[in-house]
């Protein structure tokens, strides 16, 4: 069982900037891959940027550019920059990882973004 909590949510101008924290249990190891989903109202989940134990990333085109995730294994902590937010980044951002062995998903608390002026 891996357990997620996040951190670093907020309310942020257009433009602004926010770094979102995910700290995971268990050994980094354990893991085929993370990343950040986000979800607005009304709206499915939908995934927005992913690394793999190698370390490669992957991005949705509309945050290309302007969001960076990065890991400190040594934390077991996976991060999402967010720069130059728009009012259409606003949404919950849930962090997940995917094990290793079974492939399981294991999910954050969601942590609430909001751009607005």
């Amino acid at each position: 069982q891996v357990q997620l909590v996040e951190s670093g949510g907020g309310l942020v101008q257009p433009g602004g900037s926010l770094r979102l924290s995910c700290v995971f249990s268990g050994s980094i190891f354990c893991i085929y891959n993370m990343g950040w989903y986000r979800q607005a109202p009304g709206k499915q989940r939908d995934l927005v940027a992913s690394m793999a134990l190698g370390g490669s990333t992957n991005y949705t085109d509309a945050v290309k550019g302007r969001f960076t995730i990065s890991r400190d294994n040594a934390k077991n902590t996976v991060y999402l920059q967010m720069n130059s937010l728009n009012p259409e980044d606003a949404a919950v951002y849930y962090c997940y990882v995917k094990a290793r062995w079974t492939r399981a998903d294991y999910w954050g608390q969601g942590s609430q973004v909001t751009v607005s002026s």
